[in-house]
Parts: structure tokens; sequence; C-alpha cells
């Protein structure tokens, strides 16, 4: 039931929907205007929609990249379909020469230059061979123009009919991140106050952590992806720019968050190195005032009163840290690290010089 749940998820989500009814649309469009491009014979226009299927992407860009190979490895096909009947023309028997041609094609596909149109190289190489006929020149160049128009008329619906802007589902990943990160911090500030024993020890989910990292770093990619060649983006400069900055923000402070844990997590294994005392408090109060900054992340804006507050803290610390007599205090470079580690995640909190704040 929980598959078939994800699958209807998946089925109905808003930008693939999008995407399904601009791919028919091009489909269409291309089939019914074939007909105005010179020398695309009427009986090959069934090639018109399949380039418009191929260069059809969830982003302009990608339309234009992912069309432009796939005509690439269908000129590469047709080229090789056209010395394969060259060869039968010579001789060579069709058997051995097909043989040759799609042998040719699939190793032609291993060039990674041609991108999406690999696949083609050895399907257009067939179709040349076994549907040309007599009339090789006339199908191949038939076969190319009308792809071509295909691909020219996906791009355009692309490009014209609502352009993919993905930066609400890039927004909506990041504040998954920066929870993600906040539990984190929160849960190792937890662990320090929770009452000590000889087993007490300090742990996150480093492993979820990342996974989220690494989804929300690709929604990240695709939002920005999406801007490009895109008219709807020009609105959206200022949003684009904080979305990537926080990203970069939220993955600086998610391995610095790491750190902390980590280190904390080493000392804490026995009570002859655990915190005590003021610098545990210290500590505590340092961790918890970076975890409300992170908290309010949001691109470019950053609320002074809680920067200041996490930088008193965190220098408090530094400072206790610095006084404390060693019966506190047994591996001092240790903790250090846990201090330089906050410092960090405090700087990567703060927006670029120049941004807005408030």
């Amino acid at each position: 039931m929980l598959q078939l749940s994800t699958a209807w998820r998946q089925l109905s989500d808003s930008a693939r929907l999008l995407l399904a009814g601009k791919t028919a649309m091009a489909a269409t469009i291309a089939w019914l205007t074939v007909s105005w491009i010179p020398l695309a014979e009427d009986q090959y226009a069934y090639y018109a929609p399949l380039g418009a299927i191929v260069s059809m992407y969830t982003t302009v860009a990608a339309s234009v990249k992912s069309g432009a190979q796939a005509l690439l490895g269908l000129a590469v096909g047709i080229g090789l379909g056209v010395l394969g009947i060259t060869m039968v023309i010579n001789g060579v028997p069709i058997v051995a020469a097909l043989a040759i041609v799609i042998a040719a094609g699939v190793l032609m596909g291993g060039l990674t230059a041609l991108g999406a149109g690999r696949d083609w190289v050895a399907v257009a190489a067939l179709f040349v061979m076994l549907l040309s006929g007599p009339d090789v020149e006339e199908y191949s160049l038939s076969y190319l123009l009308s792809v071509l128009w295909g691909v020219l008329v996906g791009v355009v619906v692309n490009l014209v009919v609502v352009p993919p802007l993905y930066l609400r589902r890039a927004g909506n990943q990041l504040a998954v991140l920066r929870d993600a990160v906040v539990s984190a911090l929160n849960s190792v500030a937890d662990q320090l106050e929770a009452p000590q024993s000889n087993t007490a020890t300090i742990s996150i989910d480093t492993g979820r952590l990342t996974r989220v990292v690494d989804d929300v770093s690709f929604e990240v990619k695709s939002a920005d992806e999406s801007s490009r060649a895109n008219p709807r983006a020009r609105w959206y400069r200022d949003q684009l720019h904080g979305t990537g900055r926080e990203m970069q923000s939220l993955q600086l402070i998610s391995a610095h968050a790491n750190d902390v844990a980590r280190v904390l997590g080493r000392l804490e294994e026995s009570d002859e190195t655990r915190l005590h005392g003021e610098v545990r408090a210290k500590c505590i109060a340092a961790i918890r005032a970076c975890t409300v900054l992170v908290g309010t992340l949001d691109g470019a804006h950053v609320d002074r009163e809680l920067c200041a507050a996490a930088e008193s803290a965190v220098d408090e610390f530094l400072v206790s840290l610095y006084e404390a007599p060693s019966e506190q205090v047994t591996f001092r470079s240790e903790v250090w690290t846990v201090g330089f580690a906050l410092r960090w995640i405090l700087d990567a909190s703060r927006p670029p010089a120049g941004s807005e704040n408030t």
C-alpha cells in the first residue's frame, strides 16, 4: 500500500504533470507543422513528434542540451546506416553489414560527448538500413530534418509555456536541511545536559544528516539549472542567489555540527575526559545560541540580535576554556576544536558582506 501511495505521489507531482502536458502539446504541434519544412517528406512526418519527445526535459537548459545531443547521435547513426547500405551495394551480405553497423553504433554510443544522443546512434543506423528502401538520401535527410523540427518545437514549447523554475521545491528542501541541522545541534546540547554516567556519550545520526545534505544539494542544483535560459528567472535573481548562499552555509554548518558531536562524543566516553563545571555549562549555552541562530537562516537574511547573542555565547565559552582549571578540562586541545567549530558555525550563518540582514 505504501508503494502505491509513493507511486501516486510521483505520478501526481505538479512538475511532472506540467511536463507531460507540454510534451503532448509539443509532439502534436511538431506532427501538424512538420510539412512546413522543405525536403522533409510527409511520409516520414512521424519522426517530428519523436524529436519533440526526446528534447522535452524538466528544464529549458536541459531541453536545449539533450535536443542537440540527440541530433548529434542521430546524425552519427544515419552516417553509419548509409555506410552499411554502401557495404551491401558493394557485395557485403546484408546480415553481416547489419551486424557490423549495429556493433559500431553501440561502440559509438560509448562516447560520453554524445550525452543523451548515445542511445540513438545504433537505433538511427538500424532505421536507415531497414526502413530507407531505395531512397536512402531522401529518407536520411527527411529523418534528420523531421527530428530537428521536433526538437526545435519542443525547446520553444518548454521555453514559452510556463518554463519550469524549481525555487519553491529548493526552498522547501532547504527548510528540511535547516531543521535537520537544528535537530542535530539540539541533540548534542540535550545529551550534554543529561545526567552524567560513566557510559554517557554524545552522538548524532550523521548518516541521515549526510543524506539530507545530498538530497537538498540536488534540489538546489536543479533550481539553479532551471534558471538558465529561463525568462522567468529575471524576476527571481535575488531569491536564486539567496538559495545558493543558504545551501553553502548549511553544508558548512552541518559539517561543523558533525565535528562538534564527534569530538564531544569522544570526550564524553569517560568521566576523566568529559567537560565539567563552568566550561560544560558555557559549551551548552554556546551550542544552544548557535542552534537558535541556524534555525533562523533565510538566504541573505540574519537576525542581528541572535547573531550577537550567539557570538557572545561562543566567546564566553572560549574564555571559560582558556581560564578553566585542569580539573574541568583534561584534553584542552580537543575542546578548542569544539570552540572553533562553533565559531565556524557562527561565521557560516552570517550573510556575505553587503547582503541584507535584519
